[in-house]
């Protein structure tokens, strides 16, 4: 499990093809040697599993599943992404509960300044937009926000100026894909009122 509060932003510094999928090196300031192998970390949002470590650099694979559901298609050397580790019993919650495990991909639509502030509009596939609500948590790229306002299969969220800086989000234009994962609550909210339908 993860908050949606980016601890780093690491780059990617090595991919390969390999039989089951994809192996990514990412290099981070984050300390390794708090991070057991086999631990989880979100890299933009998806959960993966750390298989080496060296120096400042950890390895991950991807299946071709994970691959086809998120941006990691899209990953290539020099690429700066969010990163989080796993939350540990104690840690502070900071943001909302996120399992790291991507419903779809949204596009961004529009980006604009308000104030030192930035607005940012964002479109979502028709079969996740029931999950979006105002005043509702989303992560986009594993960073939990909140979403301001709903318009169709739209909706728009506010970046402050600290995690303008912090996160990735800064290098984004329109047109770019996103991993987007909804409130879990809210996926199981709509699941029960399904079957209470039927």
């Amino acid at each position: 499990m993860f908050t949606g509060i980016i601890r780093d932003t690491g780059e990617v510094t090595a991919v390969s093809e390999t039989e089951s999928g994809r192996r990514l090196r990412i290099k981070t300031d984050l300390l390794l040697q708090d991070m057991a192998l086999g631990a989880s970390i979100a890299c933009d949002g998806c959960c993966l599993t750390v298989v080496e470590k060296e120096g400042d650099s950890f390895v991950v694979d991807v299946s071709p599943e994970t691959i086809s559901k998120t941006t990691i298609g899209q990953w290539r050397v020099g690429m700066k992404i969010n990163l989080e580790p796993s939350l540990r019993l104690g840690d502070e919650m900071g943001g909302h509960i996120v399992s790291g495990h991507i419903d779809g991909l949204a596009v961004l639509e529009d980006i604009k300044a308000e104030g030192e502030a930035w607005r940012l509009t964002v479109g979502v596939p028709t079969l996740l937009a029931p999950y979006i609500a105002p005043k509702g948590s989303v992560a986009l790229n594993g960073i939990s926000l909140t979403v301001n306002e709903v318009k169709g299969l739209t909706f728009g969220v506010c970046i402050i100026p600290y995690t303008w800086q912090v996160t990735t989000l800064s290098r984004l234009k329109p047109g770019d894909s996103i991993n987007l994962e909804v409130d879990m609550l809210a996926r199981y909210v709509a699941r029960i009122l399904g079957r209470e339908a039927a």
